[in-house]
């Protein structure tokens, strides 16, 4: 016999112990039957279901043996053949119940444990959740998500930035929770811009639909729509830099932005202070592509080509001033 039967009538196995054997002897016919024969040991011969020697239950499991060998055991095993599937009816619903109950509460466990994905400056990472979701993060970008999705709602949370590709559930919306704004999609693509310190919150769609909700408002946006949530307002336009998406394949994408906006997510993605010494410059436009592998010294010798200043670099305070 399986020592971890008898250890389950012993109740010495862990609850996740107890489910995986509760599991395996759906599938495993032998299992089945010495389950179902021990049950029947304790429910005939009146055993205590709660042995403290795993040695006394294997011995009154081998004179249970000896016993119906016998002509006369035999006889007494046919007349109590209806008390016996009887019990064998009680049995199974008993085990059913205990299968329902033990998967209900593991599920219960899944749901609240959350993993946490956080990208370095200067990197990027791709996961894939369990339900089939792809989730791409940019430098110093956080994901909380749960183990499995259980429930009505595929729920995770970002900070930073992260593009989506949502496996399709029709049952259940896949929701991205971005500080004060929230997204529902049941199957699409779209990018999440959500920095703390940028004071927006911008969603890109790409393909299929979502729905921004943001304080009191909200609005559906179609393919190469994006919302703007900002200071109690929402707002819904065009994707002005669709290479902006680009991040996801180490490509950095300015179109027609401020030296002050791109400084801005320079300092997010490589974890450095950029003082704007002259002022002049914050209101200077540059369109311009950079490989995030370039790094932030050359990237900002290269936009220097375009209009002349001076770069000092505090590489010991990691500050990096512009003049």
């Amino acid at each position: 016999m399986d020592e971890r039967i008898l250890k389950y009538f012993q109740n010495s196995l862990a609850p996740n112990e107890r489910l995986l054997l509760l599991r395996e002897i759906e599938k495993n016919e032998e299992l089945k039957k010495q389950f179902a024969e021990y049950q029947n040991i304790q429910a005939l011969l009146n055993l205590s279901s709660h042995t403290e020697d795993k040695k006394e239950g294997e011995t009154s499991y081998q004179h249970f043996q000896k016993r119906i060998k016998s002509k006369k055991m035999r006889i007494w095993l046919v007349k109590t053949m209806k008390y016996a599937a009887a019990i064998l009816i009680l049995m199974i619903s008993t085990y059913q119940l205990s299968i329902w109950q033990m998967s209900h509460k593991l599920q219960d466990d899944f749901q609240v444990q959350t993993n946490t994905l956080y990208v370095p400056a200067g990197q990027r990472a791709c996961i894939s959740l369990q339900d089939g979701t792809v989730v791409w993060l940019n430098a110093q970008s956080t994901l909380t998500y749960p183990s499995h999705f259980y429930g009505k709602e595929r729920t995770v949370s970002i900070i930073g930035e992260a593009f989506f590709e949502v496996a399709k559930d029709k049952n259940r919306p896949f929701i991205v929770a971005a500080q004060d704004a929230k997204i529902q999609v049941l199957g699409t693509k779209f990018n999440v811009y959500s920095y703390p310190d940028s004071k927006q919150i911008r969603t890109s769609l790409i393909e299929g639909a979502v729905q921004v909700f943001y304080k009191s408002k909200q609005v559906i946006l179609r393919p190469n729509e994006e919302s703007i949530a900002q200071d109690g307002k929402l707002t819904v336009s065009n994707i002005k830099n669709p290479d902006m998406l680009l991040w996801r394949n180490g490509i950095y994408s300015f179109n027609n932005e401020r030296l002050a906006d791109i400084v801005n997510k320079l300092e997010l993605y490589y974890d450095v202070t950029i003082n704007i010494a002259n002022p002049k410059l914050k209101d200077i436009n540059y369109t311009c592509k950079f490989r995030q592998r370039d790094g932030i010294e050359k990237i900002l010798h290269t936009i220097q080509k375009i209009h002349h200043f001076k770069i000092e670099i505090d590489k010991e305070n990691n500050v990096i001033t512009l003049k």
